[in-house]
């Protein structure tokens, strides 16, 4: 189980660390920088999101086609989730361009704070292609147990994303739109690493390259599901960024750094779900329901237990994390309030987190869409609230952050728990 989570671990933090970078580098531009970073981020956060299946069902899918001794099919469901991937990552970049005012519009972003975040949204658009590439070839990684191969990929991406960002925002002066640009070009010298690896795993193999109709369908049938539970989950951090975006500019740029960290600390968590997802497919495909809930009780001890690590670090350290995002009083209190809520609140999510993980790697998609809408309506009285009556700035912050990350992050455990309890969802076989 470690053996894959440690190594998933690196690979998945490269996607917030890219946020985290980004943050960081256009934070010392200027507080209405770092608040339209805070809208555009979230937008494609939510597209990207909302694509997430390509990842999550080709790792289920290639785990149990493999525990079933089905190498060859295994890696032909692989070549047609990446060819969806591309065609799909196409469609989006363009939809993306074409959007971007309205869509920062909507959002409650105004004056200054929309410009940059239009300019961003334009210029990082193409790179949801390499995105979305980069998903779907993980996936397949991921489905093989292979979190090395993730691992080196992602590392070098991260470090190449940070210089980038660093030459094309301050030493070429393109400003938000240098940070855009470094991340997208190295979005797609990730997809063309990992689509050399998965193309000469599937060339062994003996699967073809060309796409196959039927293949794609069926991994775009396969994803609706989590496509419904993804859309829940973005159309509620959407709702948190609608809040924050009215408790004023400073606070839009202290839920920046959170909601960054927040993520950071949530693909860390994700690490022992990926982990859980390769076996308890590769279990469930060779009918071995013993060792799906061995799997699902350590993997939940490790959660609960790195979360509480993790909560102690954001909680006593906000004070000290926030000055390295923003030079702004406002935005540094702001941003530290709201750690100090998510430290509390992080070993509950290191429990959501890995029982999501579990649930996606069983196929229990239909499950996971029906109980996210649910906790959405729980959730959504609870943030208008905070838009109606909490005081603007680091203490509205604060009260919207106990509401996403206490009682959004409640009602996901408890629907992912009481599902866990049962069998329905351990269904064998490929």
């Amino acid at each position: 189980m470690l053996g894959l989570a440690l190594p998933a671990l690196g690979a998945l933090i490269a996607e917030p660390l890219f946020v985290l970078a980004d943050s960081a580098i256009v934070g010392h531009l200027g507080t209405a920088q770092l608040a339209g970073l805070s809208l555009a981020s979230n937008i494609l956060l939510t597209i990207v999101g909302l694509c997430v299946f390509l990842a999550y069902t080709t790792t289920a899918q290639v785990a149990r086609l493999r525990g079933a001794g089905r190498e060859r099919d295994a890696l032909q469901a692989g070549i047609d989730g990446t060819w969806l991937a591309l065609g799909l990552g196409a469609v989006l970049a363009v939809a993306l361009v074409a959007a971007a005012d309205w869509t920062v519009l909507a959002l409650g972003g105004r004056d200054d704070v929309a410009r940059h975040a239009v300019t961003y949204l334009t210029w990082a658009a193409p790179g949801l292609i390499g995105m979305l590439m980069v998903n779907a070839a993980t996936g397949v990684l991921r489905g093989l147990r292979d979190t090395r191969t993730p691992l080196v990929v992602a590392s070098v991406g991260a470090v190449v994303n940070m210089i980038l960002n660093v030459v094309l925002v301050y030493g070429v002066g393109l400003g938000i739109a240098g940070s855009a640009l470094g991340t997208v070009l190295t979005q797609f010298g990730m997809a063309a690493a990992f689509g050399a690896i998965v193309v000469r795993g599937a060339r062994a193999r003996g699967a073809t390259l060309r796409p196959h109709a039927h293949g794609i369908l069926a991994g775009a049938r396969a994803g609706l599901p989590l496509v419904i539970r993804t859309l829940s989950l973005r159309v509620a951090i959407l709702l948190t960024v609608y809040v924050a975006t009215g408790l004023g500019a400073a606070a839009l740029a202290g839920h920046q750094v959170v909601s960054s960290l927040w993520g950071l600390a949530a693909f860390a968590l994700d690490a022992l779900a990926i982990a859980s997802q390769a076996l308890v497919g590769h279990g469930l495909g060779a009918g071995d329901v013993g060792r799906v809930r061995d799997v699902l009780r350590r993997c939940l001890q490790w959660g609960v237990g790195a979360g509480a690590v993790i909560g102690l670090v954001m909680a006593a350290g906000g004070w000290w994390i926030a000055p390295l995002f923003s030079p702004d009083d406002g935005v540094r209190v702001a941003a530290a309030l709201g750690l100090a809520v998510c430290g509390v609140t992080m070993p509950m999510a290191g429990w959501v987190f890995v029982l999501d993980g579990v649930l996606i790697g069983a196929g229990d998609g239909r499950y996971l869409a029906w109980a996210g809408m649910w906790t959405l309506v729980v959730y959504a009285p609870f943030a208008l609230a905070v838009h109606a009556w909490a005081p603007g700035g680091a203490v509205g912050l604060a009260w919207l952050w106990g509401a996403f990350a206490g009682v959004f992050m409640a009602a996901r455990a408890l629907t992912t728990g009481l599902r866990a309890r049962g069998n329905r969802w351990m269904i064998t076989g490929a």
